[in-house]
């Protein structure tokens, strides 16, 4: 099976896992956050280093799932661990705590923002000439992963709250972008699928006869995106009901707190007033 090294990929998965769990040791950090995001590190390493990345410039349907990962599935589990939280456990970071919540930064986290952060690029990337320039540029395919991370990771980030962040919005909002992420990637699919090839004098040359014809190979890489794009939102979408149903629950706990609090200091009650027949008679009167 042929296999390729991205040096900077490997270099920036290194580092960036070393510090994390540097930082998360001794911390009482839960494994599981540990987990999602080194697992996250991962799928870079399997998009930047397997034969996905041997066979990206040769066929469609292996760019649009290397897309696919990079934007929503490392993303996610890079934001499942919680890493913003546990750099500001970890450093002073005063610049962040002071500008984390101004208006700068409610502004760039409002919903309708997030939601062209994660699916503009996407967008650019197959609809414009950037696609015909990142098959023959590496620095600018290296620009574009960054870019499709970075989207992904705002998006994810901002919607699961498990890092601070500037505004807090009803999860009925995360709920509503999902759904719009979610018609965005089919109007994407159906454009690919019925459009014109893109870049077809490059895959006529690189299929050589290999695998599916352009046409097909197009279609393909068209179902992925709109499929698995869909496909890949699912464990979003069960994290986020579930941290609603958490919160609702802590919600709940909290309201019964304080009417126990403001039910032990209140004045006791007649002995009268706490029978329902007698209490209902003296309230009429």
């Amino acid at each position: 099976m042929p296999l390729t090294f991205d040096v900077p990929a490997l270099l920036a998965v290194l580092v960036l896992g070393t510090l994390y769990v540097r930082a998360a040791r001794g911390r009482g950090w839960p494994p599981g956050r540990t987990t999602a995001f080194l697992t996250g590190l991962a799928t870079i390493v399997v998009v930047t280093c397997s034969p996905l990345a041997v066979y990206d410039t040769t066929f469609f349907w292996v760019r649009a799932v290397q897309t696919i990962t990079l934007l929503m599935i490392t993303p996610l589990l890079l934001a499942m661990g919680a890493p913003i939280r546990l750099l500001l456990d970890t450093v002073p970071a005063r610049w962040l705590r002071r500008h984390g919540r101004g208006r700068l930064a409610r502004a760039l986290t409002f919903p309708p923002v997030v939601t062209l952060t994660l699916v503009v690029p996407v967008l650019v990337l197959y609809l414009t000439p950037l696609y015909d320039l990142v098959l023959c540029s590496p620095v600018a395919d290296g620009l574009v992963r960054v870019v499709l991370v970075l989207a992904g990771f705002t998006y994810f980030w901002t919607r699961l709250g498990l890092d601070p962040t500037p505004r807090r919005d009803p999860h009925l909002v995360s709920v509503w972008i999902a759904f719009t992420e979610v018609v965005f990637d089919g109007a994407l699919g159906l454009v690919l699928w019925l459009g014109p090839l893109l870049a077809p004098a490059h895959y006529a040359a690189a299929h050589l006869g290999r695998g599916p014809d352009p046409r097909t190979d197009q279609i393909i890489g068209a179902g992925v995106l709109w499929i698995g794009g869909d496909v890949a939102g699912l464990p979003f979408i069960a994290a986020l009901f579930v941290r609603w149903a958490r919160d609702d629950e802590r919600r709940a706990k909290r309201i019964d707190a304080q009417l126990d609090e403001e039910a032990a200091s209140a004045p006791p009650a007649l002995w009268w007033e706490q029978d329902p027949a007698l209490a209902e008679r003296f309230k009429r009167r």
